[in-house]
């Protein structure tokens, strides 16, 4: 678990371990820096211990994957965040202590199955990653982390309008997307699926494209301008569900099982909404029966 995380509160936690331990021997490991969920993770599945959850937010989630994939140890899910995309895309609701009873019952049914994960430069990821732009207001949202907590999304809107006016380059790309059989395309700005949607604002699913899933391959959407009108035709398209069509100014790239995103100067990217900061190559993959994963299920 990570404390510091938005919903992640003493009395949730109580709440989330007694209704884990019904039938269950539960350890409670806290984190306290990058990288600790999978570190901790590893050693669990060394162990042999049947599931680990993540319980914190998306990027807690994102390094317990990482630790249990390719082992015999199953992932659980319970949101602790603040947007918690990926336990929501499976269906669980926002709060721990609503979802704790659909993982309990996940778990008591074992209902275990295997799952697709992406993969970037040896690393998983559960629903996306972010490259140019998307990371850029992921790094400036993480200046002012310490606020995260209390503001939530209100954060991420003053950081994607702050970032496009003053911190962002909307003259030249900043990277290229290769994608198999395809001609390369500059971007300034690209998303690879794993999952839909991308992300959610309040109650609503930012839908960028239904043909991401986890039994699909990658799905990759690029835009090749950031000018207004570029930006809220795709994202107001996603908006309304049914996710982005491609365009001039919008390419898009379904079931993919590799790609390549490089640049001769550093670009900045994110995975499952962690800021990872700049390189000048991704090297993506989609990697079948990743993990075993916890579906949550009706009490």
């Amino acid at each position: 678990m990570n404390a510091f995380a938005s919903s992640v509160t003493a009395r949730n936690t109580v709440v989330v371990h007694r209704a884990l331990s019904q039938g269950n021997d539960v350890e409670v490991v806290e984190t306290n820096r990058r990288g600790h969920a999978t570190r901790f993770a590893q050693d669990a599945a060394r162990r042999g211990v049947d599931i680990v959850i993540g319980y914190g937010g998306d990027g807690t989630l994102n390094e317990v994957a990482t630790g249990v994939a390719g082992t015999d140890t199953a992932l659980g899910v319970l949101p602790g965040g603040s947007t918690n995309v990926f336990a929501r895309t499976l269906g669980m609701p926002n709060d721990p202590v609503a979802a704790v009873q659909q993982l309990a019952a996940g778990i008591a049914s074992r209902t275990i199955e295997p799952i697709g994960l992406g993969k970037v430069n040896g690393r998983y990821f559960c629903f996306h990653t972010g490259v140019g732009y998307d990371a850029a207001v992921v790094k400036e949202v993480e200046r002012r982390a310490s606020m995260k907590r209390w503001l939530g999304h209100p954060l991420f809107i003053y950081a994607a309008l702050r970032t496009w006016l003053v911190n962002y380059d909307r003259k030249e790309p900043h990277f290229t997307v290769q994608t198999p059989g395809a001609e390369a395309v500059p971007g300034y700005f690209t998303v690879v699926l794993n999952t839909n949607p991308y992300t959610y604002l309040g109650n609503r699913p930012l839908d960028l494209s239904p043909a991401a899933g986890l039994d699909n391959g990658l799905v990759a959407i690029t835009f090749r301008s950031l000018k207004v009108t570029s930006i809220l035709g795709g994202l107001g398209g996603a908006l309304r569900g049914g996710g982005v069509k491609a365009s001039d100014t919008l390419d898009l790239q379904t079931d993919l099982d590799s790609l390549t995103i490089g640049h001769h100067e550093g670009f900045p990217y994110q995975l499952d909404g962690d800021y990872l900061g700049e390189t000048k190559l991704l090297e993506f993959t989609h990697v079948p029966n990743a993990v075993r994963l916890v579906r949550p299920q009706t009490p």
